[in-house]
């Protein structure tokens, strides 16, 4: 029992590689040997995008998990979460960039400012860019409580890629809802974090 209770923490961390590294490789497997469907391309940018999604919901949920369960020690597979959302998120951006764009860049910058989802997309990107940066060791500890208000923003961020989800999607309305819900939970949860933000 005591050399689970010294390993748990590396165990979980593989699982997390695993289940993270698993899909994408089988989709761009599947990518390449034509076989997801009639557009390949929106299926990709699809994935990738939802799934920076899901990750970032679950790095939300470990504080609540954490509270539940009494087990403190999870706290500490946070930020491979988060780096994991990071990871799918550089993804789906490069995925529209080359796919969808073909580098034109200044074509990405007119998108941006026409397109309201993009534009609220990007803004995502730039913050989970800033978490993903100022989550190294050296870094969070020359911020000090710098670094705390800053990812503070990952509540900003889900509900930005929430909106990008919905905006992006158009007329089906069922999946995305499904995501506000839960975000509006894990927010609830949260409930009396927000009110002494308010009373300070």
């Amino acid at each position: 029992m005591a050399w689970f209770l010294k390993y748990r923490l590396v165990g979980v961390k593989i699982l997390i590689h695993c289940l993270a590294l698993s899909p994408v490789i089988y989709v761009y497997y599947f990518a390449i040997i034509d076989q997801l469907g009639s557009d390949p391309v929106k299926a990709v940018i699809h994935f990738t995008g939802i799934s920076a999604l899901n990750l970032l919901l679950v790095t939300l949920s470990v504080s609540p998990l954490v509270k539940t369960i009494k087990q403190p020690w999870l706290l500490k597979v946070r930020r491979l979460l988060g780096l994991y959302a990071f990871f799918y998120a550089c993804l789906h951006l490069l995925n529209f960039i080359f796919f969808e764009l073909q580098f034109d860049f200044s074509l990405l910058l007119a998108e941006i400012i026409k397109r309201p989802y993009i534009t609220v997309g990007m803004l995502a990107f730039i913050i989970i860019t800033a978490l993903a940066v100022t989550s190294i060791n050296s870094v969070k500890r020359r911020m000090g409580k710098r670094w705390q208000r800053l990812h503070n923003f990952n509540y900003l961020l889900a509900s930005l890629v929430c909106v990008h989800f919905f905006w992006s999607v158009k007329s089906e309305i069922l999946a995305p809802s499904f995501y506000f819900l839960l975000l509006f939970i894990l927010l609830y949860l949260r409930k009396d974090k927000f009110k002494r933000w308010l009373t300070k």
